[in-house]
């Protein structure tokens, strides 16, 4: 019980200081520094999803069903290989009109593949709804 507080507490913490970046952000007008803090935040919170997400499976995985590891490594495999064919998609050719200071190579492959990825795990969810209806409509009139 100790332990949901704590989560609870914490996750509230997070609320409100992302709640207030967001705000600091709108009296800024998202230029400059603003926005790179609101990027560095938001890395941040994707880091410790993703890391609470992994961590916390593994511990309570391995405490109440030591096969669940299994699925936990296939479902990392599985993300590692969709960032992989979303970098050998990407193209990283610069945008089209673009008049800025010149960018990195590296930087347009990243961002190429960051938008590869966005796609594929776009559509993918889109199939999923689609696919998880269908399934529960022919459930029912069973």
């Amino acid at each position: 019980m100790k332990l949901n507080k704590i989560l609870k507490w914490g996750m509230v913490v997070l609320i409100v200081l992302s709640v207030a970046l967001l705000i600091w952000g709108f009296a800024q007008g998202f230029g400059g520094n603003a926005v790179d803090v609101l990027l560095y935040w938001t890395y941040a919170m994707v880091g410790l999803a993703l890391f609470s997400w992994v961590v916390i499976g593994l511990v309570v995985g391995a405490k109440n069903d030591p096969k669940s590891l299994v699925k936990i490594g296939i479902i990392l495999v599985g993300a590692a290989v969709l960032c992989l064919v979303a970098w050998l998609l990407a193209k990283g050719d610069p945008a089209l009109a673009y008049n800025g200071p010149a960018v990195s190579a590296g930087t347009l492959k990243l961002t190429d593949a960051v938008l590869n990825l966005t796609y594929i795990v776009g559509a993918a969810a889109i199939v999923a709804i689609v696919v998880g209806e269908v399934r529960m409509s022919i459930a029912s009139k069973k």
